[in-house]
C-alpha cells in the first residue's frame, strides 16, 4: 500500500448533483511538522448559466479531463480559494487563455515568493462576484494570522465548498506510517477539521472566525466538499459545528 492512496479514478469527472462535479487528482506534497507530507487533491466544478464552467482549486492540468469539461461547457473561471491553492492555475490558463483567473487574499504575494508565475486577472471579494452571484454564495473566512480562505456555497445543491478549513482523510487510505501524524494534526475522518498548525493561527482571531462560521451555518449546507479527504455528506448543523469545534 502507498503511504496515501488516491481517490480513484483520478482525472475523471464525478457528478454529485445537477451542475456540480468533482475531479480527484494526483498527490501533492507540503512541508509540515519537519517532514514532506503527501496530500490528495480535488477540484470542484460548477456549471453556471450559459454553460460557463467554474473550477475551484484546479488540480494539475490533464488533457483528457479538459476534454470531458469541454463537453459540459466553456471553462470561464479558475479560482484560488486561499494562498496555498494556486499552483495549477496557470497550467489551465495556458490552455484556456480567455478564462478569468481569480486571486484569493494574499495569493499574489505567495506566488511571487515561491517563484511560481500565475496570470491572475481578478481578485475575490467578500461578496459573490457578479459572474456567479446567482449560483454561488461567497464569504471570506476571517480570523487567521496566516491566511484567509474564500468559501463558496452552491445554492442549487446546498453544497458548501472549502479547501483547507476542513481536511478529512479516510484512515483506510492512509498507511500506518502517516496515520499517526494525521491524527496528531486532527484531520482523520470522520472527525476532520482544520489542521492543528492552521488552527493555531486563529489565536486572537476566534471571534472573527466564529462570525464567519455563523455565515456558513446560515447557508444550511447538506454537503461539504473539500480539497483533501472524504467529503461530508449528509451534512447538518451538528456536523458542521463538529468540524469547527476548535472554535468553541
Amino acid at each position: 500500500m502507498a503511504v496515501l492512496s488516491l481517490y480513484e479514478p483520478i482525472n475523471q469527472l464525478k457528478g454529485l448533483a445537477d451542475d456540480l462535479w468533482i475531479a480527484d487528482g494526483p498527490l501533492t506534497y507540503m512541508a509540515m511538522y519537519g517532514a514532506r507530507i503527501p496530500f490528495t487533491t480535488r477540484m470542484t466544478v460548477v456549471r453556471l448559466g450559459g454553460d460557463r464552467l467554474w473550477l475551484h482549486s484546479p488540480i494539475a492540468y490533464d488533457a483528457q479531463l479538459a476534454q470531458q469539461l469541454s463537453r459540459l461547457g466553456t471553462i470561464c473561471h479558475l479560482v484560488s480559494p486561499n494562498k496555498i491553492h494556486y499552483a495549477h492555475l496557470q497550467g489551465w490558463a495556458d490552455h484556456f487563455p480567455d478564462a478569468r483567473v481569480w486571486a484569493s487574499p494574499g495569493v499574489r504575494e505567495r506566488a511571487r515568493e515561491q517563484g511560481i508565475a500565475v496570470r491572475f486577472t481578478d481578485d475575490l471579494g467578500e461578496q459573490p462576484e457578479a459572474a456567479w452571484h446567482q449560483e454561488l454564495g461567497q464569504h471570506i473566512f476571517r480570523g487567521s494570522r496566516f491566511m484567509d480562505e474564500v468559501v463558496f456555497f452552491h445554492h442549487q445543491s446546498r453544497t458548501l465548498i472549502v479547501a483547507d478549513l476542513i481536511e478529512n482523510f479516510s484512515p483506510k487510505k492512509v498507511h500506518w506510517s502517516l496515520r499517526w501524524l494525521l491524527r496528531l494534526a486532527g484531520v482523520v475522518a470522520p472527525h476532520g477539521q482544520a489542521p492543528r498548525d492552521f488552527r493555531y493561527t486563529f489565536l486572537g482571531g476566534k471571534a472573527e472566525a466564529r462570525a464567519s462560521l455563523a455565515q456558513l451555518l446560515a447557508w444550511q449546507p447538506r454537503r461539504i466538499l473539500l480539497a483533501h479527504g472524504d467529503w461530508i455528506e449528509p451534512c447538518d448543523p451538528q456536523a458542521l459545528r463538529h468540524a469547527f469545534r476548535w472554535l468553541s
